[in-house]
């Protein structure tokens, strides 16, 4: 089925541009492809980051959008409404967070090119990751997307497009064409679509200007960008996750940015997400080391006179794509993003001020080496965060140390018991309370998780956490608490012979 080819594009709309040139933006990225928080839980922890130095957003919505007419096949189920984003922005705005919409417009489009409808434009059959350039369907398609989201974000003075990660580039038959006919420049096929888009957006929305991630331009040469005359329309963003960043090499990037003629260059780190695709516990060292990395870069960027930091993303990767599992959930690591805001703004924490941010988030103890901070907490979320915690340094091995790790049952309630429905009952009640009593905790623990998990996230999201993360062990440990049961009340049967 071809994408339908009809654009609906918005009226043209004239804004009010603000004036940024005099501040650094520090972003705190909401990546709302996993795990996106019900609106009630926003309202509970914009206040927080604007007290500890936040003072903008970037929200990836991807489909937790409320698009609209032919793009409402990219809903999730449980996406926001119309009423919904005009909550988050008023609560933003109230907060003094200033909002950056993120729309993937090139690479990152699987939310997009999942659906049958849209399916001939991948740049490769086989992959929904990127989109193809080359079809007449395809800005349409991009521009509407951008319309839909820019049409309920009508303040914000920024828009980030993207155009990370396009795998695949060049690798699909229309592409190998045009490249046969343009000497193999691939740079300037990528260049090709972004200066289109950045276009568009010049021409319908005058007050918003573009940021695009930066990963696809270190690639291209000073000529090709200069070629492609987008640098004034757009900043790049530079992305770097490590907590080993190489200035040297960064240096040089931003170096090459300035000789692009781009006016302002920003920065991206990440508070989590960044660390695994399926982690579950926030390093909080790595991160906090790579914000104290970016804090040298940023105090030396008067050695490039001729480009100004505009800002920070600090990124919180919910997951790698939109195929992927979960990583760390939100309240999981709201510790580390209080720190990573404290580390970007004043360098090296002090004592004095792990102790202000411990009494902040209401912990007793904070240590950075083990990535853990002791007390209850007193933050939104804290109660999944010490959960979570629990879940992440016991479940599995206490689970482990039951089905393997305790001799007399491996030799009296063995895999084969288990499936033979026979036992000694005499030896099983030696280790009845080891079974059955671990089997009620982790129960009693995973059931209020649950329940705190259902304030705060989706019916889905909730589904695929537990499913991921506790169901993969806790499942072992019912099945073995329920066989333990019936074979006790068997009261020492034979063996059962099983029927071929």
């Amino acid at each position: 089925m071809n994408a339908p080819v009809d654009e609906n594009l918005p009226l043209k709309k004239k804004g009010v541009a603000k004036d940024f040139s005099g501040i650094q933006l520090r972003l705190v990225h909401l990546d709302l492809k996993g795990a996106a928080p019900k609106v009630s839980y926003l309202e509970q922890i914009f206040p927080l980051l604007s007290k500890m130095g936040a003072n903008g957003l970037l929200i990836e919505y991807e489909d937790m959008f409320p698009y609209s007419g032919e793009l409402e096949i990219l809903k999730s189920p449980y996406a926001y409404s119309k009423e919904d984003i005009e909550k988050i922005l008023h609560l933003a705005e109230i907060n003094k967070l200033e909002v950056v919409p993120l729309v993937q417009t090139f690479g990152h489009m699987e939310y997009v090119l999942k659906h049958e409808n849209y399916r001939s434009l991948r740049e490769v059959e086989q992959y929904p990751n990127s989109i193809n350039p080359h079809r007449a369907e395809t800005m349409p398609l991009v521009k509407k997307i951008l319309g839909q989201v820019l049409e309920l974000h009508p303040m914000a003075s920024f828009v980030h497009i993207g155009a990370d990660e396009v795998f695949h580039l060049g690798e699909g038959q229309d592409s190998k064409t045009w490249l046969n006919s343009n000497n193999g420049d691939l740079g300037k096929m990528f260049l090709a679509h972004v200066k289109e888009l950045l276009n568009f957006l010049h021409s319908h929305y005058p007050d918003k200007y573009a940021l695009m991630w930066d990963d696809m331009l270190r690639k291209l040469s000073v000529e090709n960008i200069k070629d492609a005359n987008i640098s004034k329309s757009v900043s790049p963003v530079l992305w770097i996750y490590d907590q080993n960043l190489n200035t040297q090499q960064t240096d040089k990037l931003i170096g090459k940015y300035q000789d692009c003629g781009f006016p302002s260059v920003w920065f991206a780190s990440a508070f989590k997400g960044a660390s695994g695709p399926d982690q579950m516990w926030t390093p909080i060292g790595l991160h906090m080391n790579n914000h104290l990395q970016w804090k040298q870069v940023i105090d030396s960027m008067h050695k490039f006179p001729k480009i100004r930091y505009g800002g920070i993303a600090m990124t919180g990767w919910q997951r790698y794509d939109h195929y992927s599992v979960l990583c760390e959930l939100l309240p999981v690591a709201l510790p580390s993003l209080v720190v990573c805001l404290r580390a970007i703004q004043h360098g090296p924490l002090t004592e004095e001020s792990k102790t202000e941010i411990n009494q902040i988030l209401g912990f007793s103890k904070m240590d950075l080496k083990k990535n853990i901070c002791d007390g209850n907490g007193a933050f939104p979320g804290a109660e999944i965060y010490r959960m979570v915690r629990i879940i992440n340094d016991d479940l599995k091995k206490k689970v482990r140390e039951i089905m393997e790790g305790d001799s007399e049952i491996r030799a009296w309630f063995s895999r084969y018991h288990r499936k033979h429905r026979f036992g000694n009952p005499h030896k099983m009640e030696t280790f009845r309370d080891k079974v059955l009593k671990t089997h009620e905790e982790w129960e009693t623990l995973t059931d209020s998780l649950r329940v705190q998990l259902e304030t705060i996230y989706f019916p889905d999201t909730v589904e695929e956490w537990m499913e991921e993360n506790v169901n993969l062990h806790l499942d072992a440990l019912r099945k073995m608490a329920k066989d333990f049961k019936e074979i006790l009340e068997l009261k020492a049967q034979p063996k059962a012979v099983l029927k071929k």
